[in-house]
C-alpha cells in the first residue's frame, strides 16, 4: 500500500471547502477515511459508506480480479500454442509430419519491448508522486495541484512510450506481410499474430485508462477520485508490460 499519513488535526464537524467533501485522504491509516467520527470502528462507518482508503483498496482488488481472467485466457493460448508445435500427423508412408515451421521475430519488437518498459517505469513514477505525502498534504488542502501537474508530465509519458509501442507493432505486422508471412500461413505465424494482436487490444484498453487517468487529473476536484484512478490505470498498465515480456521471450525463444 502506499505511503500513509495522517493530517492534521480540524475541527470534525466542519467540512473543507477543498472539493473532498472533508474527507480523510485515502493513505490515511485510520479505517474509514472520512472524518466522520474517530474511524477507529469499522463496523460504525454507515452502510454503503466507502471513504478514499477503501476505494483505493477496492478498486484494486478489483482490477487484479478483472486481469485474473485475462491472464486466464492468455495461458489457455500459450498452452495450446505448446501442443500445436509438438503435435503433427503421419502420412501414408508412415513419416511423422510437423506442419510448425518458426516464424522469423522482426527486429522492431525489440524496440517495441524497451519503449513498453521505459513507459512502465514513467507510469510507476505518476503512481508514486500521488502519493507523495508533504506534497498530498497540499493538494488535499486545496492549497494546489503539485502532484497532480507532475503526474499529468509521467502520465503523458506513458501514453506517448505506449502509442509507440503499438506503432511499432503495427509496423511488424506490415514487414510480415510483406515477406508473405500471413496469419493462415503456418501454425507458427497463426498464434504470433494471434498473441501480439490479442496483446495489442488489451494495451488499448490501457491507453484507454490512461486517458482516464489523465482528463481526471485536469478536471476532478477530489484527490482521492484522482489517486485511485491513476493507481488502478498504472497497475493494469504494468500488468500489460510484464505480459508482453513473457509473450515476447516466447515468441523469440519459444518456437
Amino acid at each position: 500500500m502506499p505511503t500513509t499519513f495522517t493530517p492534521p488535526e480540524i475541527d470534525r464537524h466542519r467540512h473543507i471547502s477543498d472539493g473532498n467533501n472533508g474527507q480523510r485522504p485515502p493513505d490515511d491509516k485510520r479505517t474509514g477515511g472520512n472524518g466522520d467520527g474517530d474511524g477507529d470502528n469499522w463496523n460504525d462507518q454507515p452502510r454503503g459508506h466507502r471513504g478514499p482508503r477503501e476505494r483505493l483498496a477496492q478498486a484494486r482488488v478489483g482490477l487484479f480480479f478483472a486481469l485474473g481472467g485475462d491472464l486466464i485466457f492468455f495461458v489457455a493460448l500459450v498452452s495450446v500454442f505448446f501442443v500445436t508445435k509438438a503435435s503433427g500427423h503421419f502420412d501414408a508412408y508412415d513419416h511423422f509430419i510437423n506442419e510448425w515451421l518458426p516464424t522469423a521475430i522482426p527486429s522492431i519488437l525489440w524496440i517495441n519491448t524497451a519503449a513498453l518498459i521505459l513507459s512502465s517505469a514513467a507510469a510507476e513514477v505518476a503512481r508514486q508522486t500521488m502519493f507523495r505525502e508533504e506534497d498530498a498534504m497540499d493538494e488535499w488542502f486545496g492549497i494546489g495541484r503539485p502532484i497532480s501537474r507532475r503526474a499529468t508530465i509521467w502520465l503523458s509519458l506513458t501514453l506517448l512510450l505506449g502509442a509507440l509501442f503499438l506503432a511499432g507493432q503495427w509496423i511488424a505486422w506490415d514487414q510480415l506481410a510483406a515477406q508473405h508471412v500471413f496469419f493462415r500461413s503456418n501454425p507458427s505465424s497463426h498464434f504470433f499474430y494471434l498473441i501480439t494482436v490479442t496483446h495489442a487490444v488489451h494495451l488499448l484498453l490501457g491507453v484507454g485508462g490512461l486517458i482516464a487517468a489523465l482528463t481526471a487529473l485536469q478536471l476532478s476536484r477530489s484527490l482521492s477520485t484522482r489517486q485511485v484512478l491513476v493507481d488502478s490505470a498504472v497497475w493494469y498498465w504494468h500488468v500489460m508490460g510484464a505480459l508482453w515480456i513473457f509473450l515476447f521471450l516466447l515468441l523469440e525463444y519459444g518456437q
